[in-house]
């Protein structure tokens, strides 16, 4: 039984040495009592485990003889856990001070809010921030050609995401989940789909949530930074098997979650995109060819995923349709989480 305002952190680490020890630092500094930290290790090569054993009087840490994924090991700190809520975290992430508190206090504010974030900034793999600071991303939002992409991106911040918002999901870098939620979308047991493996695993629940009428609020402010490795236009600098997961997941997202009013509305930029993607696997990115047999193969299965979030649906097409859009989509908030909320005070430096 989860118990009330508490927070589990969750973490998983796959040869993340030179991060997990300034973000797990960044999260024992949060002054909001209730919270319990998760740590999952994908039996990490790097050096990891040693950095993690001296946060073991203070974090429950669970060592995988094996990388089961980021979707798999997630599932696996979540079904530890005992908190409300379940603040997904990457290792490259950073928190500022309050980021847990102002999203634990937004999300008490409203009960279909299944999904709380904030605003994430861009800093390098040295933990150096930018002298004009970008954003990494304050959501995420789908394009009517299938791409979902965080809102702000690289940006300069100058302020301009300052609203209360909901908008249609988090990265799940660093994303608050409602546990009520996380049971309430669970498709066979898995919150995050445990096919995915890795990427885009984040953008799949946000779709679900939505399906089943579940809201996400943007709160400016909880901030953090971020490391972002995954970009549009960076997939040569990836690991082939990540661009892989990127491949196969794009096409799993679809089978699962879309509508055939939503398809036949969009059909002919989903069209045009999936023809790329497929000339871009067959002339250069050849490992990638690999998803599609996994799709064949795995077919009746995802199918099943699919019948069972549509039995679940609770909203129409038309709700749906409104959040796929080539510019971000966002919608206000009530005004009642401006005026009952502060932001905290900035560290001192």
């Amino acid at each position: 039984m989860s118990r009330s305002g508490f927070v589990s952190v969750t973490i998983v680490t796959y040869n993340s040495g030179r991060f997990i020890k300034r973000c797990l630092e960044s999260v024992l500094d949060q002054k909001y009592p209730l919270k319990e930290i998760i740590v999952i290790d994908n039996n990490s090569s790097d050096g990891t485990i040693d950095i993690l054993e001296p946060f073991e009087d203070r974090c429950r840490i669970i060592y995988n003889e094996e990388n089961i994924g980021f979707a798999a090991a997630q599932n696996q700190a979540i079904a530890a856990s005992n908190g409300e809520w379940v603040l997904t975290l990457n290792p490259d992430v950073l928190l500022l001070p309050g980021f847990i508190e102002v999203l634990a206090n937004a999300g008490s504010l409203d009960p279909k809010a299944g999904t709380i974030c904030g605003k994430l900034l861009t800093m390098t793999a040295g933990f150096d921030f930018p002298e004009e600071p970008l954003v990494d991303s304050t959501g995420i939002y789908f394009t009517p050609n299938l791409r979902h992409l965080d809102r702000g991106s690289l940006q300069v911040d100058r302020g301009h995401f300052r609203n209360f918002e909901y908008v249609f999901g988090a990265t799940a870098a660093a994303a608050l989940y409602r546990r009520e939620m996380i049971d309430d979308i669970a498709i066979g047991g898995e919150f995050f789909d445990d096919d995915f493996f890795a990427y885009r695993e984040d953008a799949d629940v946000a779709w679900r949530a939505q399906l089943m009428g579940w809201k996400c609020l943007y709160v400016p402010y909880a901030k953090g930074y971020h490391v972002r490795k995954a970009l549009p236009g960076n997939r040569r600098a990836l690991p082939a098997e990540i661009n892989m997961h990127s491949v196969k997941n794009r096409f799993l997202l679809r089978i699962k979650n879309m509508t055939w009013p939503l398809y036949w509305r969009n059909f002919l930029s989903i069209t045009f995109r999936d023809l790329i993607v497929i000339a871009c696997c067959l002339i250069w990115e050849h490992t990638s060819l690999r998803a599609f047999p996994f799709l064949f193969a795995n077919w009746s299965r995802v199918l099943e995923k699919r019948r069972e979030i549509m039995r679940r649906r609770r909203v129409d097409d038309a709700y749906i349709s409104s959040w796929f859009s080539f510019e971000p989509v966002a919608k206000p908030a009530p005004k009642k989480y401006a005026a009952s909320m502060t932001p905290p005070k900035p560290a001192r430096r």
